[in-house]
């Protein structure tokens, strides 16, 4: 077996899974799940029918295997929406590709990126090439690290500035042997958006060291704000960097779209990357499915859908955020679908003794963190993932205003 296995973390939720075992929890209250980051609107119809249209109307229909690097009019559907969102031209041919879902191309990018080195993947952590991750993150990018012999180095948020990322903490050893960094604006699971500075920022050290950036940007059309969220190739244009150089951007019609299970995103930016990512995917064997490909096209030209979307998460984050406002210390974010909050005493104590007395499950914060810099950033919070309909979810927060004042 891959000995590199042997370095992964249990995932979040088989974690929450070993903290809940041989519980039983009040039978009384029909559960209520805040912990999981699926969306749960309903997913539009026009998409569902255009995946069945596809299967019969297609001429190859299912019957031929899909090219990887997707279909003309899929990727002009990509080109068209990052012209209408964010005011970009970007060449379909050479600057972007569809991919199954973010996590499935956040994983797969950092092997095509990460050179081992002389040591290869087993090589001493000091010698490792290093990954760059924020903390608190999404888990993937550390495994995605691990597995490719690279070592990850977890930046810290800070709550005092609205959990932007120290940056200016890493020491100028550590983004020499940096290859690839990881960001995700809006974050998960804070919410938080960069600014053009923060970018600029990570500009100048991008080409100063010689790492790429990989943005994740999944949670980008679920916002509160008049302002959508920054793109990282929109900030890359309005700071002169037309080429996107060392700049990837990954974005998903999970969130957006209500279609997790499509497993449908793209990736776009340096063609100079898109070239040998396609190189690598083509061998992956990870193209996308052509009825899938139909439905993606007909999801990304379509943007009612998105503002009716928007509108529901924002009438549910107004009902539920000052209800748990008045027991916890929770603020609205800048987008995404989660609140991040502070809690009295132990955040795994509080996951499990509020899922014993009043079945409501949430997700630990210390376990979206590592430890780093002598502190786990994500200790004392909880992450709640407000994806299911409004009334449970506001039925969720009373229970935990219950709690919390039962607690005191």
């Amino acid at each position: 077996m891959n000995p590199l296995l042997s370095r992964l973390q249990p995932y979040p939720f088989e974690r929450l899974r070993q903290l809940f075992a041989g519980i039983t929890p009040n039978p009384d209250l029909r559960p209520i799940s805040l912990g999981m980051g699926e969306p749960k609107h309903p997913t539009p119809a026009f998409i569902q029918q255009a995946m069945m249209d596809a299967i019969v109307s297609t001429p190859s229909g299912l019957a031929a295997y899909p090219a990887t690097a997707g279909e003309p009019g899929l990727r002009n559907a990509f080109a068209y929406w990052l012209k209408q969102r964010y005011e970009l031209d970007v060449d379909p041919a050479t600057q972007m590709l569809p991919v199954n879902g973010s996590r499935e191309a956040l994983f797969a990018l950092t092997q095509t990126i990460v050179n081992p080195g002389p040591g290869g993947p087993l090589a001493a952590a000091d010698q490792a090439p290093v990954v760059v991750c924020p903390n608190p993150f999404y888990q993937i990018y550390e495994g995605a690290a691990l597995l490719a012999g690279a070592q990850p180095y977890f930046v810290p948020s800070d709550p005092a500035r609205n959990f932007a990322q120290d940056w200016d903490s890493v020491p100028d050893a550590v983004w020499a042997r940096t290859q690839l960094l990881f960001v995700c604006s809006p974050g998960n699971p804070t919410g938080a958006v960069m600014p053009l500075s923060e970018w600029q920022k990570l500009f100048d050290l991008s080409d100063r060291h010689g790492f790429v950036i990989a943005s994740d940007e999944c949670y980008s059309e679920i916002y509160f704000r008049d302002e959508p969220p920054l793109g990282g190739m929109e900030a890359a244009a309005k700071l002169g960097r037309a080429d996107f150089k060392n700049l990837i951007s990954f974005t998903s019609l999970s969130k957006r779209s209500n279609v997790p299970g499509m497993r449908s995103g793209f990736v776009s930016g340096d063609a100079a990357i898109i070239k040998q990512f396609l190189l690598y995917r083509t061998y992956h064997g990870s193209a996308m499915s052509p009825v899938v490909q139909a439905a993606s096209t007909a999801a990304w030209r379509d943007e009612q859908h998105v503002i009716e979307n928007r509108a529901m998460y924002r009438s549910k984050f107004a009902q539920v955020t000052p209800l748990l406002a008045e027991v916890l210390d929770v603020a609205l974010p800048d987008a995404g679908f989660y609140l991040w909050a502070k809690v009295t005493g132990n955040d795994t104590d509080f996951a499990r003794e509020l899922f014993a007395l009043y079945n409501v499950t949430v997700l630990p914060g210390s376990y979206l963190a590592r430890d780093g810099q002598g502190f786990n950033p994500g200790a004392q919070r909880i992450r709640m993932a407000l994806v299911a309909e409004t009334a449970e979810c506001v039925e969720a927060a009373q229970r935990i205003v219950h709690f919390v004042k039962s607690r005191n």
